[in-house]
């Protein structure tokens, strides 16, 4: 295969390339070997059971339990090892490491915009450093995109109101295709961006250069503070009126109807603009619904400042 792509796949660019390209070429072979001796098999005996005459009366052929049995095992055990192999590449590609440095995306018709911890910005082109984990926290203002990095076998759908998430480590630095694959409107095939990918020391400058927004997180605790929200919940574990914010993200939370959810950034969000739709145990059902009229980066803000509060 190598690291340059082959006809079937484009180049390698990511830790993830090389056992998915070896899941798709394993399948691949198989496939190919199958329909050639189905093939085969098929001109075989076409020519050597074809009719002759009128007259050609064909013997009576009885089942053969080796054969029968052959082609059930065989095509078990093949589909029993893509099933495995394949299973163990989807949770590899929907856990990120620990240490994994994550970037806010938000896609829109029709580009892509990124936000950075420390507040730093870009439109289209998304900047990473090479061998380090990325998460891409993603979401989407209108409709649904789709955010694909051939080079890295990775494509996530990008839906409006809710968060999905994907993630890479770059093994080699230079410039790889965005694409939105999913159609999302007139300019759909325009919604082109590209990933850079930089050294360490290259993105740290990168990462430091004409920064002039805040931070999500600091954001966040700005919103927290002007919207009210330390009146009824809490950053030090003190009980208010609603659940404390401190170590909030990734609890298992218990709600009233005796259902359970881990506090992920879905359901961080829909807490926000939809506060009635789980209700915590041992609280009131007392928050307004006036922050559904927050916008992505307000939502985004407050995400990210929640979830620095552990």
């Amino acid at each position: 295969m190598g690291d340059k792509g082959t006809f079937w796949l484009p180049e390698s660019g990511s830790t993830l390339s090389p056992g998915l390209d070896s899941l798709f070429y394993f399948t691949y072979w198989i496939s190919v070997v199958i329909f050639v001796a189905v093939t085969v098999a098929v001109i075989v005996f076409a020519i050597k059971y074809r009719r002759r005459n009128d007259s050609d009366i064909p013997p009576i052929v009885h089942e053969n339990k080796l054969l029968e049995t052959a082609w059930i095992v065989v095509p078990t055990i093949l589909v029993l090892i893509v099933f495995t192999w394949g299973f163990r590449s989807f949770l590899k590609l929907h856990s990120p490491p620990a240490n994994a440095y994550e970037i806010q995306v938000t896609a829109k018709q029709w580009l892509w915009d990124y936000t950075y911890p420390n507040g730093k910005t870009s439109t289209g082109d998304l900047v990473v450093p090479v061998d380090r984990p990325v998460r891409l926290v993603m979401t989407s203002t209108d409709v649904l995109h789709s955010f694909f990095v051939p080079a890295f076998r990775v494509k996530q759908d990008v839906v409006p109101n809710r968060y999905s998430s994907v993630w890479f480590e770059a093994t080699g630095q230079g410039e790889y295709h965005i694409l939105c694959t999913e159609y999302c409107g007139t300019q759909h095939s325009g919604m082109l961006g590209s990933v850079i990918v930089q050294s360490a020391e290259d993105f740290d400058a990168w990462l430091q250069s004409g920064v002039e927004d805040m931070a999500p997180a600091e954001y966040g605790a700005l919103l927290y503070t002007q919207q009210n929200c330390n009146v009824c919940h809490s950053v030090d574990g003190t009980r208010l009126v609603g659940p404390t914010l401190l170590g909030l993200f990734g609890r298992q939370t218990t709600f009233t109807d005796g259902t359970t959810a881990v506090a992920d950034e879905n359901y961080i969000m829909e807490s926000i603009v939809n506060p009635m739709a789980k209700i915590v145990e041992g609280y009131p059902p007392g928050m307004p619904t006036i922050y559904s009229s927050f916008d992505s980066d307000q939502l985004n803000a407050l995400v990210a400042f929640i979830k620095e509060q552990q």
